[in-house]
């Protein structure tokens, strides 16, 4: 018997084999991408950076906050595969003592944010009245932490996204909580410990 036919019978006896390898092999990469696509993670949502140069009160003649308050905001599509698009705005919303006292835009209604991307996003907003119902324990609340000027406030951040290939819609809703104080050019810098926000379970509504 010659080396021809000798490789002749071998891949006669192997072929099989590897077709039925190589079936395997292709279904698993089926499920694993129906897997990515199915199933997608959650974004995650950290404040880097922050800072607070101005948060008064005032009560009268109605009670108001001026501020000036600056925000590095991170955006991380966790997926390793699937898009996320905001089916609505991406908003966060501003508060102190559970009062929400302003509220801005972070992304647009239609924006993209492609697999394992990071979105930096810088928040730069202030007013220098803005009318805020505290009542008589937000009033309270301020003053105590006006007196080592150092003020605990939140940032909600919500929107409404849907991943490729799927058909529903799925709510983003996170709480980031901080601490700042009161920075200025006649003070040292102030040191800011990134804040990971705390997502709530995802919502998901059909179409």
């Amino acid at each position: 018997m010659g080396l021809r036919d000798c490789l002749g019978d071998c891949w006669e006896d192997c072929k099989w084999a590897l077709a039925c390898l190589a079936a395997v092999v292709a279904v698993i990469i089926i499920a694993v991408m129906v897997a990515a696509y199915s199933f997608a993670l959650q974004p995650s949502i950290t404040v880097e950076d922050a800072s607070l140069t101005r948060f008064a009160l005032a009560t009268t003649p109605a009670t108001s906050l001026g501020y000036n308050l600056s925000l590095k905001l991170i955006v991380r599509n966790r997926n390793w595969a699937t898009t996320m698009k905001n089916t609505e705005p991406l908003e966060a919303a501003y508060k102190f003592d559970g009062q929400q006292f302003e509220r801005v835009q972070v992304a647009d209604k239609g924006d993209k944010h492609g697999p394992r991307k990071t979105r930096v996003y810088h928040l730069n907003t202030g007013q220098e009245s803005g009318y805020v119902s505290l009542g008589n324990a937000g009033v309270a609340a301020y003053k105590e932490q006006n007196k080592t000027g150092e003020f605990e406030l939140e940032v909600a951040v919500t929107g409404e996204v849907r991943y490729t290939l799927q058909l529903k819609k799925n709510k983003l809703a996170g709480t980031c909580k901080l601490k700042l104080k009161l920075d200025s050019p006649a003070t040292a810098a102030v040191v800011f410990e990134k804040v990971k926000c705390k997502l709530e379970k995802e919502k998901k509504d059909k179409e």
